[in-house]
This record gives structure tokens, sequence and C-alpha cells, in this order.
């Protein structure tokens, strides 16, 4: 499941018995990034705080799905598949639109953002996440303009910066220490946007 050494979920005790209980899925199921923290429960933490903050926080405005969507971007440019499958998964849950979301997926993954059936506000977010993954020292001022331009507030673009900065971390996270998709439920998220403490997976 992952290149170092991890403990699973019958043999935690302590602190990382209390995280898995706290980020576990059906059956006790605990996702294979987050295992790959074991050996070190604080970064585990440390994890989750800002994955729950991030992407499933009751102060985002932006909707969920286009989160997400950023995130399957970002995890296809970075060559994440691991990222990419699980995040696509819980666009596609809260889209609910298969077919759309199917053809967000393939626009993205082939770098066609203006073929993708988004808002064009949307594939703005897009484009800065593209440069701001690929080209971080080249971004400039006018870049976040770009952003208010396509009506994004500046709360907004912080949203955006914030799930693009994070799928950089979790991304290498996952390609730095192995991480496959083998025993994962694919597509679970913390579902409770309201509490920041409640990490449960559904």
């Amino acid at each position: 499941m992952s290149w170092i050494a991890t403990i699973p979920f019958e043999a935690a005790t302590g602190k990382l018995r209390r995280l898995y209980e706290r980020i576990a899925g059906p059956d006790n199921n605990v996702d294979n990034i987050m295992m790959a923290h074991s050996l070190r429960p604080h970064t585990m933490e440390g994890h989750m705080a800002l994955y729950k903050s991030v992407l499933h926080h009751s102060g985002n405005t932006l909707p969920k799905w286009v989160l997400e969507a950023l995130g399957v971007f970002v995890s296809g440019l970075n060559g994440c598949a691991y990222c990419e499958t699980h995040h696509f998964a819980g666009m596609a849950r809260l889209l609910r639109d298969d077919a759309q979301a199917d053809q967000i997926r393939s626009a993205l993954a082939d770098r066609r953002v203006d073929a993708a059936p988004i808002s064009s506000g949307e594939k703005a977010a897009m484009r800065y996440a593209e440069k701001l993954t690929l080209r971080p020292a080249e971004m400039v001022a006018e870049d976040a303009d770009a952003l208010r331009t396509a009506g994004f507030d500046d709360g907004q673009i912080l949203e955006i910066n914030q799930v693009v900065s994070y799928f950089a971390y979790a991304n290498r996270t996952v390609l730095g220490l192995g991480c496959s998709t083998k025993g994962d439920v694919i597509g679970l998220s913390p579902g409770n946007s309201d509490d920041p403490d409640d990490w449960g997976h559904h």
C-alpha cells in the first residue's frame, strides 16, 4: 500500500487509534494516503485538518464539486492517479451528472480546459490552477486579476489557491511514498462541512 511501513487499524493504539477512529470509513477502512502517516500520527492530524478546511468546510463559498474538480485537474497535472481517482469519484457524486463528470475529466486530462462543460469562470479557475501547478514562479498579480474579472471575490480566489496548494502537498505525499488505491474505498470524503472536527469518511 506504500513504500514505508504502516500500522493497520486493528494494530493501532493510543493517538494513532484515536485518529483512525475519527477518519475511518465503512468497516474501519482508512485511506492509504492517511495510513501512510501512521508512524508519525501528528502529521496525519495536520494533513486531515488542512484537507478538511480546504475542501470540506462550510466557510467556503465555492461549490464543493468545483473544488473537487480543481483537485482532479491538479492531480492529473502532477501525475497522481491515486488522488485523481479518489477525487473524481467525489466530484462525480457531488455533481450528480455522470455524463458531465466524464466530459470534465476527459477534457482536463487532455489539458483542454476550454472544452470542459463548465462555466467561463470555472475555466478561469482551471487556467489559474494549471499555471500555479506547472509554473509557480511565473505567477503574477494579473493571474489574480483574471479571476476577479471572471467573477470571483478575493475570498474565493483564496479558496482556489488553497485547493491547488493542498493538492501539491497531497500528490507529493502519495507519489513520494508510493501509495496505491489497493484496499481503499474510492471516493469517500468527510461529509459534515459544518463541523471542522468531524473527519469521518462517508
